[in-house]
């Protein structure tokens, strides 16, 4: 028969839908077709795969070739094919028998040696395939990564050695992934001087996975905070772990499984577009926030970064993803990133200082805090200010808390909370809210006052009374109590016009 068919996978965002190679040899001139809205790379496939055939020692079948990629309104892209592609004529041809295709899924390109290269997005193809119950062929450099999803997965190196296991006369090996790295070395909180009320609200952040702004003058230690956060976070349950590896194997063009587990820490340069952050492209691809996702976004000179950049992060920081639409598709990333920021309360860093002159203008102060919009800002859970410590109490200040002993009592408070309501505090809905964050009468009372003294909107409201669930289970208490709601509402401060209120 002049007709075989071949398993492949596509790749749509964090997807991979079945694609079926179909090759066709006809009567005719001698060519080679791609059909099946394939783009550059993948119509270049029919050089590679001639290349690969001839110098493997195969026949290159001088008959009129066709290959069609099913669904046909699916968009193709990437040398992922080129593997499907040539096994797919050696089948059409007779030179391979076709009984050991069945259940298999082929994903590597080809080059014209013949040897398997690797191609990005290979974990979520193993994800899919471990989930139907397929067989997965994979260059061999992608196989350790592929084997984390747990399915049955097998890296080769050569069309060779893949022919010869199809044909069981020398299989290959079974893919395993590669041991995690220890867990690195975090920077330790202990390196933090004094600051009190910051640290505690990094603690906060971390317990509950709140949002954190840190404004101050420089040197006051806001970036050397947010380093630590990550340090502070709970351990990633193996859910979540899958779900970061698979946007850095579609971003970087594959994972290393020895980061397996660490928590990411992105620190985008304020000179980021909004396409970077946000991600997109003609062919999209994760940004800054996805690759955030189940860890943390720090951006640095919060004020610098361009406005539309900031802006984009409104609606990922209420939906926990991000749409990109284009023409042909609607892709969807997860981007459930705990956002960090820092920024100076001016320009030259020192409003507000007794020993420090400020050179700007009150103008040009109000216009440096109004590059953070307000819709912005109340999306922010905790916003600190970090004043710069003298001379005196750099000195005089006591040995801090290490990260270590922070560390459990955070995660003793996110266990509280995923056990009773199933997510972080952060996260918390409405509903559940009432229900399993009641505030007592006290508590209730001063929230009302400060709701209407401060004008605060109803999603502020909501975010401090998360603030005040967060405080009570690190204290290990079930109800909420007026204490909890004060120290709550301390952490809504807002820098604007160089002032800080609250809200």
């Amino acid at each position: 028969m002049s007709l075989a068919l071949v398993q492949a996978r596509a790749a749509v965002g964090i997807d991979a839908p079945r694609v079926d190679v179909e090759v066709h040899l006809g009567g005719g001139l001698p060519s080679l077709s791609i059909v099946g809205l394939p783009n550059t790379a993948v119509r270049e496939a029919r050089d590679r795969v001639r290349g690969a055939l001839t110098t493997s020692g195969f026949d290159f079948p001088r008959r009129r070739i066709t290959v069609n990629l099913a669904p046909a309104d699916l968009p193709k892209d990437g040398a992922r094919f080129d593997l499907a592609i040539a096994l797919g004529i050696l089948v059409a041809s007779g030179q391979l028998p076709r009984e050991r295709l069945d259940n298999t899924v082929f994903c590597a390109e080809l080059a014209l040696s013949g040897g398997l290269r690797p191609v990005s997005g290979t974990l979520p193809v193993a994800l899919r395939c471990a989930a139907d119950g397929e067989s997965l062929v994979v260059a061999g450099t992608n196989g350790a990564e592929a084997a984390l999803a747990g399915g049955e997965v097998y890296g080769g190196n050569h069309l060779v050695d893949v022919c010869r296991h199809l044909t069981a006369e020398r299989p290959l090996p079974a893919a395993r992934p590669d041991p995690p790295l220890n867990p690195c070395q975090q920077p330790d909180l202990r390196d933090v001087i004094s600051q009190s009320h910051a640290r505690r609200a990094l603690e906060i952040a971390a317990a509950g996975g709140h949002s954190l702004l840190l404004s101050g003058p420089p040197g006051s230690g806001k970036s050397l905070m947010a380093a630590r956060l990550p340090g502070l976070l709970p351990l990633m349950t193996d859910a979540e772990a899958m779900e970061s590896a698979s946007l850095h194997s579609i971003a970087r063009g594959r994972f290393d499984p020895r980061d397996w587990g660490q928590r990411p820490f992105r620190s985008p340069h304020h000179s980021a577009s909004p396409r970077a952050l946000t991600g997109g492209g003609a062919r999209p691809r994760p940004g800054e926030i996805s690759l955030a996702h189940h860890g943390v976004l720090f951006l640095d000179e919060l004020p610098e970064f361009p406005r539309e950049a900031l802006e984009a992060l409104r609606e990922p920081l209420e939906t926990a993803e991000i749409s990109i639409s284009r023409s042909g598709a609607q892709i969807r990333f997860p981007a459930r990133f705990q956002l960090v920021a820092a920024m100076n309360p001016c320009p030259c860093g020192y409003y507000g200082e007794a020993d420090h002159d400020c050179r700007c203008t009150p103008q040009q102060v109000r216009h440096y805090s109004n590059r953070i919009s307000g819709p912005l800002l109340d999306r922010i859970d905790l916003q600190v200010n970090v004043p710069r410590l003298t001379a005196a109490e750099l000195d005089e200040a006591e040995e801090s808390e290490p990260t270590a002993t922070v560390a459990t009592r955070v995660q003793a408070a996110r266990e509280r909370q995923i056990e009773r309501d199933g997510c972080a505090a952060t996260h918390l809905p409405v509903s559940v809210m009432r229900r399993n964050a009641r505030l007592d009468p006290a508590g209730q009372a001063l929230m009302k006052h400060a709701a209407q003294r401060f004008v605060m909107s109803a999603r502020g409201w909501h975010r401090c009374w998360r603030i005040a669930r967060t405080i009570a289970d690190l204290e290990g208490t079930t109800a909420i109590r007026e204490y909890h709601v004060s120290e709550a509402l301390s952490y809504r401060e807002r820098v604007r016009s160089g002032h800080p209120r609250t809200s």
